[in-house]
């Protein structure tokens, strides 16, 4: 007699499969990234690349979130358009 509740062999494979990349997710040292071994151990200033903190500010960057802030919208606002749920979410 068989049952209906037991698992097959690729209900099995899905479980041990599902584990294995919860178990190795986990896997790694934080902190930051290792140098390579030809990199130089000391950390470059800011003085020997000429570069000074109004300069990197008023350069576009990713890691520059305050770049552009003080400019305008690009775009007018355009009008509004009816959705379906705007009664639910009231407006």
């Amino acid at each position: 007699m068989t049952s209906k509740t037991s698992l097959t062999p690729s209900g099995w494979a899905i479980i041990v499969l599902s584990a294995a990349a919860l178990v190795l997710g986990g896997c790694g040292r934080k902190g930051p990234l290792d140098l390579p071994p030809t990199a130089s151990n000391a950390a470059p200033t800011a003085q020997v690349n000429g570069d000074t903190e109004t300069e990197r500010a008023s350069q576009p960057s990713v890691f520059n979130p305050t770049y552009g802030a003080d400019a305008g919208p690009s775009a007018p606002k355009g009008s509004k358009k009816s959705f379906i749920l705007d009664p639910l979410l009231g407006n």
